[in-house]
C-alpha cells in the first residue's frame, strides 16, 4: 500500500515509521531540518519499549512523491490551505485522504442531517477551509475522520518520540458511518505495522470525545504557559475548568453526539498531568496555533444551536489577544 504522510511532524512522523517498518510503501511531506535530517539519516521514532530508524522517500514538494492509495493529512489545521494548494500531485480518482487532526475538521458536515444543527447552513467551514480550497482540490468525498490519542513530540530534526497513550491508537471513520474497503485497507496497514486502531461507525462522537477533553485544561495551559497539572493548583482555575467542561458537554449534546465523561474523574486525570497541550506547544515553538478548530467554530456551533458558552467566549477572545500579539493568528 502506498501510503503518504502529509506533516510528518510529531504524530505523522511516529505514524510514518511504524507503517513503514509494517511494509507499506511510505513517504512523507516534510520541511526544513527535519526533512534535511529524515533524508541524510532516516526517520527515527523512540518509544519507551523500543527504537526505530526507518528509511522513507522524503520531499517538501508533493510531485516527487507522486499518487497514492492513501495520503494521512498531519499537518495542523493553519497548515490546510497549504495542503489544498499542493496536494493534488498525490491524488488518483480512488486516493483515500484521512485526516488526522485535532478539533472540529473541514469536512465535519458532510454526510451528515444539517436539519439537526441549528442555524449552521451549508457543508462549508470558512474558517477552516477559506473560500473551499480543500473542498474543491481533495472533495469531501475523500475525507476520512481520524482521531489520534496518544501524545508525541519531536525532540530534534528527524526524531519523533511517543510520550504517553499508545494504546489508544488512532480511530478512523467514514462521514457516513458505512464500512468501506478504503477504510478496512488502512485498517490493515496500521495492523500489520503494529499500531493499535479502530474503526469506528461515528467518528464524529470520538471527534467530540477528545475536543471536551481538550477543552477542560487547553486554553488554561495556553493562557498560563504551563502544564496541565500546574494549571489546577489554583481553586478558580480549576473551578474555570469545570465550567468549561459542562460547556463543551452541553454543545455535543446539542450537536447530536452526547459524550459520557465524568468532571470529577476529568478533573483528577488534570490534576496529576504532566502534559503541555500541543497547542501549548506550538504557542511556545512559535508555530501558528489551532485556536478556529480547537475554540472559535465550536463557538460557532453553539452560537448556531442556541448553547451559551461564556467561559470558552471569553477564554478563546484572550488567546486570539495574545496569538495575535505574536503573530500566531
Amino acid at each position: 500500500m502506498r501510503v503518504c504522510v502529509f506533516g510528518a511532524g510529531a504524530v505523522g512522523g511516529y505514524l510514518a515509521g511504524f507503517l513503514a517498518r509494517g511494509g507499506a510503501e511510505v513517504s512523507v511531506v516534510a520541511r526544513g531540518a527535519h526533512l534535511a535530517a529524515i533524508r541524510a539519516d532516516g526517520l527515527r521514532v523512540e518509544t519507551p519499549d523500543e527504537a526505530l530508524t526507518v528509511r522513507v522517500a522524503a520531499s517538501d514538494d508533493p510531485v516527487e512523491l507522486g499518487p497514492q492509495d492513501a495520503v494521512l493529512v498531519t499537518v495542523k489545521a493553519p497548515a490546510l490551505p497549504e495542503v489544498a494548494a499542493r496536494i493534488a500531485p498525490l491524488l488518483e480518482p480512488q486516493t483515500a485522504v484521512a485526516f488526522v487532526m485535532n478539533g472540529i475538521p473541514w469536512w465535519y458536515f458532510h454526510a451528515l442531517d444539517l436539519s439537526l444543527h441549528g442555524a449552521w447552513q451549508g457543508e462549508a467551514i470558512p474558517l477552516l477551509d477559506p473560500a473551499g480550497a480543500l473542498a474543491r482540490s481533495v472533495g469531501a468525498h475523500r475525507a476520512i475522520g481520524g482521531v489520534f490519542w496518544p501524545a508525541c513530540s519531536v525532540p530534534r530534526p528527524g526524531v519523533v518520540r511517543l510520550l504517553t497513550g499508545a494504546g489508544r491508537g488512532t480511530a478512523f471513520g467514514e462521514p457516513d458511518g458505512s464500512d468501506t474497503p478504503r477504510l478496512e485497507a488502512l485498517a490493515g496497514a496500521f495492523r500489520a505495522a503494529g499500531l493499535p486502531v479502530t474503526l469506528s461507525e461515528n467518528i464524529r462522537a470520538l471527534i467530540w470525545h477528545k475536543l471536551v477533553f481538550n477543552l477542560s485544561a487547553g486554553p488554561l495551559c495556553v493562557l498560563t504557559e504551563t502544564a496541565v497539572k500546574d494549571t489546577h493548583t489554583e481553586p478558580a482555575v480549576v473551578a474555570t475548568s469545570r465550567a468549561l467542561l459542562a460547556e463543551a458537554l452541553a454543545l455535543a449534546t446539542a450537536m447530536g453526539f452526547p459524550v459520557e465523561l465524568d468532571i470529577d474523574q476529568v478533573v483528577a486525570t488534570n490534576i496529576r498531568l504532566a502534559h503541555r497541550p500541543s497547542i501549548l506547544q506550538d504557542l511556545e515553538a512559535g508555530r501558528r496555533m489551532e485556536i478556529d478548530a480547537l475554540y472559535s467554530v465550536p463557538l460557532q456551533m453553539a452560537k448556531a444551536a442556541g448553547v451559551p458558552m461564556p467561559t470558552l467566549e471569553v477564554l478563546a477572545a484572550l488567546i486570539r489577544v495574545k496569538a495575535r500579539e505574536r503573530g500566531l493568528y
